[in-house]
């Protein structure tokens, strides 16, 4: 819904003449900063009789032909704020005019610098594409970018900040998967670099390497998939573990899910922690989206013994996953049951299935049995579960009459 107001600009952001919205932000030499057009209209004009020009704020006299600095630094915030407003919020015509799409030379010019590794460069392109989709396709189509982009990441002689602005600018990028594959083809150390990013104190840095890892996990080129490192997958382990963002997490994830098909980074997942950063976050009761792609990313890693090991370990594991059953949506239904399929086919200890029946895990797969909640293929594994150990929990004292009334013959 449009705001009923229009977006205030901050003061500091209006030039001293024209009150108007900075375009092009430069400073006299008296510190002062206003928009280029005004102030050069402000010098262009005949100086009073007997005085020379000053500064239109400090009355300070300037020389004749004083200097312009560009105000980088004011232009960028200038630039981030117009990035923020939400594309229907309501704005006057010269804020409205600010969010024009950048000129073909000007997005050229900017990646020619950013390939350099130019800081400036790097964070001007990152704020251009979250101005307006049309810059992003204009990034987007020029040849090259991808491999300029993530040649910054993985050198060695770019700056951190370089390398984080460059991962920034990537993660907002649609990047095709042929792309992709080139991409981890040429840079055999991206893997390295990422970690590297993950592991930085901007937790805003952290979350675009999270989404890229995402990118690169998601496309599934095998170069990347075998060879991807403990050491990365870690740190995206602890990005699930510091909830840096609702944003970050999904994209953590969805890169968790998508790696693990393949049987030995599953078993590398499960000991960069996984199971348990899955489990704690569950117990957070995170929105729903989160949870199903938690339990997604569980129901994989129980395929394997280490995965399954890790969940009945853990002291709330089976008991957080059977809560998670007809509380939040048929998928994550779906997934949670899978996950105690798992279990009750291949760690069905006698401590398992006790754990199972007290902490109400029984009993909830029995009201799932009768639930219109669940799918037909839910409640086929659900009753699977319950007649593989029905000789064990239908004698437990801890399922009520209810329950047992539920229980299938």
């Amino acid at each position: 819904m449009a705001s009923t107001h229009a977006a205030e600009v901050p003061s500091h952001f209006l030039c001293p003449i024209s009150l108007q919205l900075m375009r092009d932000p430069v400073t006299l030499p008296t510190g002062i900063s206003y928009d280029r057009a005004a102030i050069s209209r402000w010098l262009a004009a005949p100086a009073p009789s007997g005085s020379g020009r000053t500064c239109p704020v400090t009355r300070v006299p300037l020389p004749p032909q004083p200097h312009l600095t560009p105000n980088h630094t004011l232009r960028r915030l200038i630039h981030a704020w117009l990035a923020s407003l939400s594309p229907l919020a309501e704005v006057d015509d010269d804020v409205a005019a600010l969010r024009v799409p950048a000129s073909g030379d000007e997005v050229t010019a900017l990646l020619s610098d950013a390939a350099a590794a130019r800081v400036e460069a790097l964070r001007r392109l990152r704020e251009l594409v979250a101005e307006c989709e049309d810059n992003r396709a204009a990034l987007e189509s020029q040849d090259g970018v991808f491999d300029a982009l993530s040649r910054v990441v993985s050198s060695g002689d770019a700056c951190s900040t370089a390398r984080e602005e460059a991962v920034g600018v990537l993660a907002s990028l649609r990047i095709p998967e042929p792309e992709l594959a080139g991409v981890v083809a040429r840079h055999s150390n991206l893997g390295e670099a990422l970690t590297a990013v993950l592991r930085s104190s901007n937790m805003k840095s952290r979350a675009n390497a999270a989404l890229l890892v995402r990118s690169l996990s998601e496309a599934a080129w095998p170069a990347w998939v075998i060879g991807i490192s403990h050491e990365l997958l870690v740190e995206v382990v602890r990005v699930v573990r510091d909830r840096i963002s609702t944003r970050a997490t999904k994209a953590a994830l969805h890169a968790l899910a998508a790696l693990c098909p393949y049987g030995r980074t599953r078993v590398k997942i499960v000991g960069a922690g996984a199971v348990p950063a899955l489990v704690d976050l569950l117990l957070d009761d995170p929105d729903r989206r989160v949870c199903e792609l938690a339990l997604a990313a569980l129901d994989r890693l129980c395929t394997c013994a280490e995965g399954r090991a890790e969940l009945v370990a853990h002291a709330a594991g089976l008991a957080v996953v059977g809560k998670k059953v007809l509380r939040v949506s048929e998928a994550a239904s779906e997934r949670a049951v899978r996950v105690l399929r798992s279990v009750a086919r291949h760690a069905a200890t006698p401590a398992v299935l006790q754990e199972m029946a007290q902490s109400g895990v029984v009993a909830k797969l029995c009201a799932a049995l009768r639930s219109e909640q669940c799918g037909v293929r839910t409640k086929e594994k659900v009753h699977e579960v319950l007649k593989l150990h029905s000789g064990t929990w239908r004698s437990s004292p801890c399922l009520s009459p209810r329950s047992l009334g539920f229980y299938p013959l």
